[in-house]
């Protein structure tokens, strides 16, 4: 096997040798339609050029525990965030549409992190913020490694899944997401996870604002904050950035669209 087989949706953003010639012309991709009911308007995808990617479903924020549990905030409130992302997931494998989970998974040195991050996590300046060492575990709170970084049950990442650390609100920044959608060539992102008024949002208008079209899938993103801070971020997306769907209709979209190329 070589790297490019086990690289996900290998030759996606390759060069073509033989005849004498590199040729620099990419792999067509054929395009694949899916139908998708959304808001404030219905959408055609081309699964060809779409990716979904969730976002911070990880114990620290979901797991009883983990840094928002032992903060005294109810993760039960982000149990359906993880149930729906779970299916939408399954669904898009299924359907050959890259996975990419984006999680909190700081460096234990924090060598990189702002100060302004670090109070987000840490609003007293008692320690107890990123890298913090959770009483009775090893666990160092949203720390690369680390059980607080892991994907929250019953989520994993499967083969040809991508993992992307990230070490701010918006998985854009000091990060390689870019580079890794654009070598799998897609123009259009599904978003999932939590917080969807935060990190979800955040990521979501940063990958607007960079070019690509935006989906939010509502059921399948939550938050801790006030329910009116999740209206805000659907409304938003909708108004000024782009499309809402559910995971039901992104099921069905994805059941009746054209068989992935299994050589693409």
């Amino acid at each position: 096997m070589t790297d490019d087989d086990a690289a996900p949706l290998r030759h996606r953003n390759r060069w073509q040798f033989g005849g004498g010639a590199i040729d620099l012309r990419r792999p067509a991709l054929a395009a694949r339609p899916a139908p998708l009911r959304t808001e404030p308007a219905p959408v055609v995808l081309d699964l060809s050029r779409t990716a979904i990617i969730v976002i911070d479903l990880q114990n620290d924020f979901c797991t009883p525990g983990g840094a928002l549990d032992i903060a005294g905030i109810d993760v039960t409130l982000l149990a359906g965030a993880v149930e729906h992302s779970a299916r939408a997931v399954t669904a898009a494998r299924a359907a050959g549409v890259p996975v990419v989970w984006l999680t909190w998974g700081n460096r234990p040195d924090r060598a990189n992190l702002p100060p302004g991050v670090a109070h987000v996590f840490d609003p007293e300046g008692t320690g107890h913020g990123i890298g913090f060492r959770i009483p009775g575990t090893d666990s160092r709170i949203l720390t690369s490694g680390s059980w607080g970084a892991d994907l929250a049950a019953p989520l994993t990442v499967e083969p040809g899944d991508i993992r992307v650390d990230k070490y701010r609100m918006s998985g854009f920044w000091d990060t390689p997401l870019d580079s890794i959608l654009r070598n799998l060539r897609v123009d259009t992102l599904l978003f999932a996870g939590i917080n969807s008024d935060q990190c979800v949002y955040a990521t979501l208008v940063d990958g607007a604002c960079a070019g690509y079209d935006v989906v939010m899938l509502t059921d399948a993103s939550a938050t801790t904050s006030p329910s009116y801070c999740h209206d805000a971020a659907v409304f938003n997306t909708r108004q000024c950035f782009g499309f809402t769907t559910t995971t039901p209709d992104l099921l069905d979209a994805l059941a009746a669209a054209p068989a992935a190329d299994v050589d693409g």
